[in-house]
């Protein structure tokens, strides 16, 4: 099998760690490209029709697409157990906050990379950092019972998305006011998984 990915991509990284963390290194080939919404690279549109990654090309069967669809294939293809089914719900819930932090972060370095300077607006930035703020929030309080138990994709989804904010939006300090987060992913970045799967 082949990952189309692209290293800085948090949605990669995602599927990345959870590779490492599931023991399949060894049968996934990784394709990085370079590729940006008004680019999109030839590989990255012919693995999926909205030219998005990560894609996952597999031998035998159609080519899977959506970070999540892609983690839940390779989770049942090793009966890994990040999607355990005694907290299935809460594990999906909190993986789709992590996503949706990441797809925020994502457009809005899309905004300053994407858009011509006169066509930019920051109060879209505001808004998507107002979305990452509430999640990170929510992360804080509600979450962090779930975040303090056994590993699942729902720890995956945020640890990656937290990286991701200190990698892209470092000056907008997400650590502030939400120790309880930081001392979870303080935790969460020792693993050698997330150490692997660094953007250059």
């Amino acid at each position: 099998m082949q990952l189309v990915s692209s290293p800085a991509s948090p949605f990669v990284r995602k599927v990345r760690l959870m590779i490492l963390e599931t023991g399949q290194a060894d049968d996934i080939e990784i394709v990085d490209v370079a590729t940006t919404p008004t680019e999109p690279h030839p590989t990255v549109s012919s693995a999926n029709p909205m030219s998005k990654i990560p894609a996952l090309v597999r031998p035998d069967g159609c080519t899977l697409y959506d970070s999540r669809v892609v983690t839940r294939y390779l989770d049942a293809r090793v009966n890994a157990g990040l999607y355990p089914a005694d907290r299935i719900w809460e594990t999906l819930t909190l993986e789709a906050t992590g996503d949706a932090i990441m797809d925020a972060g994502v457009l809005m370095v899309y905004e300053g990379r994407c858009r011509p300077e006169d066509m930019q607006f920051g109060g879209w930035l505001d808004v998507q950092w107002g979305k990452i703020e509430g999640a990170l929030d929510a992360l804080n309080s509600r979450w962090i019972d779930h975040l303090s138990g056994p590993l699942d994709m729902g720890h995956v989804s945020v640890g990656c998305a937290l990286a991701y904010l200190d990698f892209r939006h470092d000056v907008r300090n997400w650590r502030a006011g939400r120790d309880a987060l930081d001392d979870w992913f303080a935790v969460f970045a020792q693993r050698e998984s997330f150490a692997a799967t660094s953007p250059v």
